[in-house]
């Protein structure tokens, strides 16, 4: 094993540096979307509602796979719309595909933070929000300062779960190219005999990089819960 992991241990280093990107990038991407959707879930504005609701539908119960073939397939070769600069420069394709599969995450992903944070909203007592609108605050406000802040605290732990999942799920870019883990995994495959090491290599590598982050969540949701 460790023979194999000095001989590609660049490639590793490269493979899990961005996957670690694609993680980050995708969770900023899930949690700026997955609050706005929320936000439209438990809207007074019916349409709001509606809208809320088809995308979580939509997305959650749409293959991820789909999701990134059709942003590099449908948008990018279909449609021509590019995510990179220069498709002259010799780094085009990566920069474009890298650049859907955060799009392609961030969709996906929070459509997952979104059914969280609801459910941490319903955590919140009707009467906190009431005081709220007694107290002339709009429905944005009221969200933003009475809300949001206790439900996050609710749902420290779930939203840590799906972190976690998107994690594991950015390998799936590795369909549209992106030189990630899950494909320097396929071509060590295609290059070595001992397919066992090459397959516990991989699954140790994942195991340190979510093993501290549900560590982390489960201290922050233990030291930060709303108790009720």
């Amino acid at each position: 094993m460790f023979d194999l992991i000095s001989r590609y241990q660049d490639q590793l280093l490269d493979a899990f540096w961005m996957t670690i990107k694609l993680t980050l990038l995708s969770t900023v991407g899930a949690l700026i979307l997955g609050v706005i959707v929320a936000a439209m879930r438990v809207s007074p504005v019916p349409v709001a509602r509606w809208v809320g609701t088809a995308y979580v539908t939509l997305f959650r119960n749409t293959p991820l796979t789909l999701i990134l073939v059709f942003c590099s397939l449908g948008v990018y070769t279909t449609l021509g719309v590019q995510l990179s600069g220069d498709s002259n420069n010799l780094n085009f394709l990566a920069t474009n595909n890298f650049r859907f599969a955060i799009v392609g995450l961030s969709i996906y992903t929070a459509a997952f933070v979104c059914e969280s944070l609801r459910s941490g909203i319903n955590t919140v007592p009707l009467g906190q929000s009431e005081a709220g609108r007694s107290l002339g605050l709009t429905f944005g406000q009221n969200l933003r300062y009475i809300v949001l802040p206790q439900a996050f605290r609710s749902v420290i732990a779930p939203l840590g779960s799906v972190l976690i999942a998107l994690t594991k799920n950015s390998t799936i870019a590795a369909v549209i190219g992106v030189a990630e883990a899950a494909r320097l995994m396929s071509v060590m495959i295609e290059n070595e005999a001992d397919i066992i090491v090459v397959g516990a290599i991989f699954a140790l590598a994942f195991v340190i990089l979510t093993l501290p982050v549900g560590l982390l969540f489960g201290w922050l949701a233990r030291k930060y819960e709303v108790k009720r």
